[in-house]
């Protein structure tokens, strides 16, 4: 059977995975971008942006990992874009442009129904509006087998833990302090949840840490 897995997801010293007052012209937050430092230097993100060279070692391993061979990925609505409330209209097709990352049927989680997108290299959005449970659903009979990534926000990521859907995540530890956000593990024991530490490999720029259900 398919692992629901995180990966890739960033975290700070003190715990938060994103900055506060997203918005279109800061879409990682406030200091968000303080805890990608290990991801924007590598060859996965170079190609991602179209970019040529990019570092390899470590850092470029764990990036590719993070993003290949999921057969679905599910997202929270801010995840896909600013918009709040209903959708003005089909305008917004993501932050990404045409082709993003994903290559694959992703679920975006919203109160609000819309129309399917099809994008380049084989993404495909789904608007679910039935809650994280049926996002699963569908996303287990989409991917073929394969994994799914939850790829957040840290709510959504937060409402699957609790529900007890992840099986592993991999955790970029920046070496940064934020002070305020949206924290990833506030009021989780992840102890009791069963989650141990399988791997464990530390870069100049993060510390890898991957947890995975016992």
């Amino acid at each position: 059977m398919s692992k629901v897995r995180i990966a890739g997801f960033n975290v700070s010293m003190d715990g938060y995975a994103a900055g506060p007052n997203q918005s279109l012209d800061n879409p990682l937050g406030e200091n968000g971008p303080s805890i990608f430092q290990w991801f924007f230097p590598t060859r996965m993100f170079h190609e991602m942006v179209g970019k040529e060279g990019g570092e390899t070692g470590p850092d470029n391993d764990f990036a590719y990992r993070a993003m290949d061979g999921f057969g679905a990925f599910i997202l929270g609505r801010n995840m896909f874009g600013p918009i709040r409330g209903e959708w003005p209209d089909d305008a917004w097709k993501g932050w990404w442009g045409d082709n993003p990352p994903y290559h694959a049927p992703t679920f975006v989680l919203t109160h609000h129904p819309r129309e399917s997108i099809e994008m380049e290299g084989g993404t495909v959005f789904h608007f679910v509006t039935g809650g994280i449970e049926e996002a699963l659903q569908r996303a287990r009979q989409a991917a073929g087998g394969k994994d799914i990534k939850i790829g957040g926000g840290v709510a959504t990521a937060r409402q699957y833990i609790e529900a007890g859907h992840v099986d592993e995540m991999h955790l970029a530890i920046a070496p940064v302090v934020m002070g305020q956000g949206e924290p990833l593990f506030a009021g989780l024991d992840l102890r009791a949840m069963g989650y141990k530490t399988i791997e464990h490999v530390p870069t100049a720029r993060a510390t890898h840490v991957v947890l995975a259900r016992g």
